[in-house]
């Protein structure tokens, strides 16, 4: 019984490139948009990386601003088509390090404020009655239905979570790059590593 299911389960390897393309799939448009972003709202980025009273009071803020915007935005197209994954995989975890760190980390954790989490610091506890004042207000001056017709409303807490998510993602990319059948990179080094 258990050669079967080991036969079974090396049988899968033959799928082994689904997984990085799920992965690339699922981080291309994120980091793309993170880094259109980025680019069409340059001089404010630029002024919020820069500014330490009000931003993240990093040194020159326009080279920096270009890096995170062009690592996300062409390392995502990069990404999606598996094309030097490994390599452009190295400036996409360093720009999820630095969101980490200098950005959200002293948000916590939780992304999005949930204060049943056992994950939950006193930002994120106190966010419940900020939610539930804000619905209030909703409800008796706004059309609460109309507002809520498209999901419902939650407390950004902006933790670490998703750029640490994203990290490990592309820590598995690096390791194991774009993915067998499934990437460029796969077809150059069958034709050009033989």
């Amino acid at each position: 019984m258990i050669a079967l299911v080991q036969k079974l389960l090396d049988g899968l390897t033959k799928f082994d490139g689904l997984a990085p393309l799920a992965i690339r799939i699922y981080l291309a448009p994120v980091l793309m948009q993170a880094g259109y972003n980025k680019l069409s709202n340059f001089e404010d980025t630029a002024a919020w990386f820069g500014n330490p009273d009000w931003g993240l009071g990093l040194p020159m803020p326009e080279v920096m601003t270009a890096l995170a915007a062009g690592t996300e935005f062409f390392g995502a197209i990069l990404l999606l088509v598996g094309l030097a994954t490994r390599l452009v995989a190295i400036p996409m975890m360093v720009t999820m390090l630095v969101a980490a760190f200098a950005v959200h980390w002293e948000n916590g954790w939780l992304a999005i404020a949930d204060p049943s989490s056992w994950l939950a610091n006193e930002q994120v506890i106190a966010s419940a009655d900020k939610l539930s004042r804000a619905k209030e207000i909703l409800g008796e001056y706004g059309n609460y239905d109309w507002l809520t017709s498209s999901g419902n409303f939650v407390v950004l807490n902006n933790g670490i979570e998703f750029a640490i998510t994203y990290f490990v993602m592309l820590l598995v990319l690096f390791m194991f790059g774009g993915g067998r059948y499934t990437s460029i990179d796969y077809f150059l080094s069958r034709k050009y590593l033989k």
